[in-house]
């Protein structure tokens, strides 16, 4: 009885260590559309609306990027992809509206994911809100 115990201990200590893939990938999905406010209202809440692509079904949305630099916000997605499952190859296409609390009376200056160039550089596309 006490082989057969060791030899199951033993077993499982050689599986429990053997090193495994990882079945999810964390990516920065880039925003196909943004639509802000022609101005924000000091001290109030308003809303911008982002539209993405998940690129298959084995996406789904994870959460906002929302990094702030002074008076610039970087926008984008963030998305977890499945890497074990079997899915569908269409694009999904999603909108997402996200709350700001306007409290700087400075302009907004947002700047939203639009990927990477042929150099590996990241692309944003600036759009300013001015601040009444």
């Amino acid at each position: 009885m006490k082989k057969i115990i060791l030899l199951f201990s033993f077993a499982l200590f050689l599986f429990s260590c053997s090193e495994t893939e990882p079945t999810l990938e964390f990516k920065i999905l880039p925003i196909k559309e943004a639509k802000t406010p022609d101005f924000f209202e000091y001290r109030s809440l308003d809303t911008i609306v982002i539209k993405y692509d998940l690129p298959n079904g084995c996406h789904q949305f994870w959460s906002v990027y929302y990094e702030y630099d002074k008076n610039a916000r970087i926008v984008a997605v963030n998305a977890i992809n499945d890497l074990e499952s079997i899915c569908t190859q269409t694009v999904i296409e999603k909108e997402i509206k996200i709350p700001i609390q306007i409290l700087q009376q400075e302009n907004y200056l947002f700047r939203f994911y639009k990927g990477k160039d042929t150099n590996g550089k990241s692309i944003f596309e600036e759009i300013e809100v001015p601040v009444r």
